[in-house]
């Protein structure tokens, strides 16, 4: 067994390792940085490359530049940092390059509170960058996790040809917890999709095809990359036979298959009369306050979401169907609440709400168990 004390930022260069990047360009920020750090040590060695940009704009485009040429990429940010990335996030969502965005959130907006806590960017993480566009999101709850869900990040990327971003905040970017490296021998790690049809029959955006083969440049096969709406060669369209087809298809390679990615943890929902929704630190919380609870004779149940963006409504509806009352615990004044209400309706749902840099803690969310 080797079991050692790992930080949050820390579990995620392993797993960014672990899934095969080879490829990061960062700008350096509170409370992320530990990860360009480690990855400047780490990725040389292996053959990889680190770039320091010169801001957070270029940084992306660097990551889809390199993830172009064949490489596994990524960057790391907090929120200020992951504003100024929305453009080049919606250019890989529409050109469907794989990339992964770890934002380590702090308190903001603006430059906020460089060392505190929060949830804040969850909904940016959804609609940050303009226009219909479809997203992975993904959002850790302890160290382990991190590793882990790091590596899903990288597989969804691959898989569906797509950016994907993993959320974290403060606490479980910095927080340290033994670690058991030989509990992951197993884990799936997945390559990029290739093909076997030569370069003159290759389209990269095969309308025939939910998720297209992308072959990397360099490699003989010739093809163009546009933010435009494109045909199935890449090339600017126009056509309302081919926009909305490929519109439509790059939605439905993710929500065809939300059942594979909306990842959670339930803990005795079944048959409770309140349930707790809660994800990152916030989770850790809301674990300490359903164990009070039901040593008070409370049904509580607990809802742990890895997956925050897809978000399964149908199976957060049955999840929930017998409960009278829905809690939701977050860092910020209620942004996965109104999801939750958008689904349940806003009469059975309760928030709990926290923005002055601190975590919430287990006593609150209790309070609400209490009231509800």
């Amino acid at each position: 067994m080797t079991v050692r004390l790992m930080q949050g930022n820390a579990a995620c260069v392993e797993g960014a390792l672990r899934a095969g990047c080879r490829f990061f360009a960062g700008y350096p920020i509170t409370p992320s940085s530990e990860i360009a750090e480690l990855l400047a040590q780490k990725l040389p060695p292996l053959g990889g490359k680190f770039i320091q940009m010169e801001d957070e704009i270029a940084s992306l485009a660097a990551v889809i530049g390199a993830s172009v040429g064949g490489l596994k990429a990524m960057t790391a940010t907090s929120g200020p940092g992951f504003s100024l990335m929305q453009e080049n996030l919606g250019y890989a969502a529409a050109t469907e390059i794989p990339c992964v965005i770890v934002d380590v959130q702090r308190a903001g907006p603006s430059t906020g509170l460089p060392t505190a806590p929060s949830q804040g960017d969850v909904m940016q993480a959804r609609w940050g960058t303009h226009g219909d566009h479809p997203i992975i999101a993904l959002y850790p709850s302890s160290v382990s996790d991190v590793y882990l869900l790091t590596i899903e990040a990288f597989n969804f990327s691959e898989s569906y040809r797509t950016p994907v971003i993993l959320l974290m905040d403060e606490v479980i970017g910095h927080m340290r917890e033994p670690f058991d490296s030989d509990k992951f021998q197993n884990v799936e790690i997945i390559d990029r999709m290739t093909t076997d049809v030569p370069p003159e029959w290759y389209f990269p955006y095969d309308e025939t095809r939910a998720v297209p083969p992308l072959v990397s440049f360099g490699e003989g096969f010739r093809y163009h990359i546009t933010g435009l709406f494109h045909d199935r060669a890449g090339f600017p369209t126009e056509r309302k036979d081919e926009i909305e087809p490929w519109w439509r298809r790059i939605f439905a390679k993710i929500n065809d298959n939300i059942d594979r990615i909306f990842m959670y943890e339930e803990d005795g929902v079944r048959d409770a009369r309140t349930i707790v929704i809660a994800f990152g630190a916030t989770a850790r919380s809301a674990a300490h306050a359903v164990q009070l609870a039901r040593r008070r004779r409370y049904k509580v149940g607990l809802i742990t979401l890895k997956t925050i963006w897809p978000f399964h409504e149908s199976l957060i509806e049955e999840l929930t169907a017998n409960a009278h009352r829905v809690i939701v615990p977050e860092m910020n004044l209620g942004q996965m609440a109104l999801e939750v209400e958008r689904v349940l309706g806003r009469s059975k749902v309760r928030r709990v709400n926290r923005v002055d840099g601190e975590l919430i803690e287990p006593r609150q969310i209790l309070e609400a168990i209490e009231v509800a």
